[in-house]
């Protein structure tokens, strides 16, 4: 049986709102993030949910913790949700760090991993949903790499499309994956 996805971001950070790449590094949810978490949880408590899985980073975890929170929604975290490690360059200005995006497809961030090695990691997080949550519908709260690999595993989208694409936030994404 299929696992029915629902795929939402991390609610805005204070790196968000200063426009600074997170990557790994832990970043808070800002007082307009901790409105829109619960704005999340208003949305998603009626949602038919298994369980929520989400990235252990502090901008995702938190966000899962205030959406659910007064819930019996059991909230997994899976380091293998996490963001793409910018390395050396985790923190810095977002403008400058994604100036180049296409360039750490293949080649690692000095001191981090490359895109592709980020979505093989949440890919692997993908590829074992099917052995305990088969027939559900689960919530994942994550990042861009998140987005990424349900975009690549499940759609069959190129990378190399997916890192010059526009993000195009909204609220929410439904996937299927299929065992």
């Amino acid at each position: 049986m299929a696992v029915d996805i629902v795929y939402e971001t991390h609610s805005i950070s204070q790196d968000n709102e200063q426009r600074q790449a997170s990557g790994w590094r832990g970043s808070e949810l800002s007082a307009r993030g901790l409105r829109l978490a619960e704005e999340l949880g208003q949305r998603r408590r009626g949602d038919g949910l298994a369980a929520v899985f989400a990235s252990d980073l502090t901008r995702a975890a938190q966000t899962a913790a205030v959406a659910f929170a007064g819930t019996e929604m059991p909230i997994l975290l899976d380091w293998r949700l996490r963001e793409c490690d910018y390395g050396d360059r985790n923190g810095m200005p977002a403008d400058d760090l994604h100036r180049d995006l296409a360039e750490h497809l293949d080649v690692p961030y000095p001191g981090g991993e490359s895109w592709r090695q980020a979505v093989e990691r949440a890919s692997g997080f993908l590829a074992d949903l099917p052995s305990r949550w088969s027939g559900s519908r689960i919530l994942i709260i994550g990042h861009v790499t998140t987005r990424w690999a349900l975009d690549h595993v499940i759609d069959g989208r190129p990378l190399e499309e997916l890192i010059k694409a526009d993000f195009a936030w909204r609220e929410g994404w439904e996937y299927r994956l299929e065992p």
